[in-house]
């Protein structure tokens, strides 16, 4: 497997290089690029199958790279290499895209490269970096990318009813695709969810779109009912914070 480093610091680079000669023997060879367009260059030139990409360049981010390559072009995969920015960490995350946190570590890059090296499939790489794009750079997450057995489905935020800790899975019910379970455990699905207003969690095991509420019930307890007909429970510490923010809406 080939490789190619985009990274404008020299520092960086080498440390990645040797990395991957110590470590990852399935990279047999690997080129140095320090911006986007000499990376872009030794891309065609050496068709590498994975490309490491800093996130963050100077004048430049990563995900730029559409900009010299058209979408039926990218046949290699991406991971991506930051060294901060929680919001980027979180699209990566949110859109199922590969990415190494800064300063990197032997054993996360070796895992990095395996899990590449094993799912290759260029249609999957297209789709993900197309809602990564759109994340970055419009600030804002319209996608949620679920790991599943065939790769990687993308579904609207709008169209995610709930979602239900099932061990450590997540089932996730959506009015597109029915439920999926997925392999992460729901605080994954929690933590992404923070700046999603209308996600809420009235019960440890369950997060709710509120925009799919259809009816609040007190009998035998507190309940709210989706459009979809599960009944959840609202926990006895929610109900008030439930009651404020239900009335805050609309």
């Amino acid at each position: 497997m080939k490789a190619i480093i985009i990274d404008d610091e020299k520092r960086a680079r080498s440390l990645l290089s040797n990395i991957l000669a110590d470590w990852c023997p399935q990279v047999t060879a690997v080129w140095e690029a320090a911006n986007l367009r000499e990376g872009g260059d030794l891309i065609r030139e050496k068709e590498p199958q994975i490309v490491f990409l800093d996130v963050e360049m100077p004048q430049q981010l990563g995900v730029e790279i559409f900009d010299y390559f058209d979408r039926d072009e990218i046949d290699f995969d991406i991971a991506f290499t930051t060294a901060y920015s929680d919001y980027a960490v979180t699209a990566f995350e949110m859109n199922a895209v590969a990415y190494l946190l800064k300063p990197l570590r032997p054993k996360k890059v070796k895992e990095g490269v395996e899990r590449i090296h094993q799912r290759f499939d260029r249609d999957s790489i297209r789709r993900k970096l197309e809602a990564l794009d759109q994340s970055l750079r419009n600030q804002g997450f319209q996608k949620i990318g679920l790991p599943v057995s065939d790769g990687i489905l993308f579904v609207e935020l709008d169209a995610v009813l709930h979602l239900e800790a099932d061990g450590c899975y997540t089932k996730v019910h959506t009015s597109t695709y029915g439920s999926r379970v997925v392999s992460k455990p729901l605080r994954f699905f929690d933590q992404m969810l923070q700046s999603q207003q209308h996600f809420y969690r009235p019960l440890r095991s369950h997060i709710v779109n509120l925009h799919f509420l259809k009816q609040y019930m007190r009998k035998d307890g507190t309940y709210i009912v989706l459009e979809n007909d599960h009944i959840i429970p609202i926990s006895k510490d929610k109900r008030d914070e439930f009651m404020e923010l239900v009335s805050s809406i609309g």
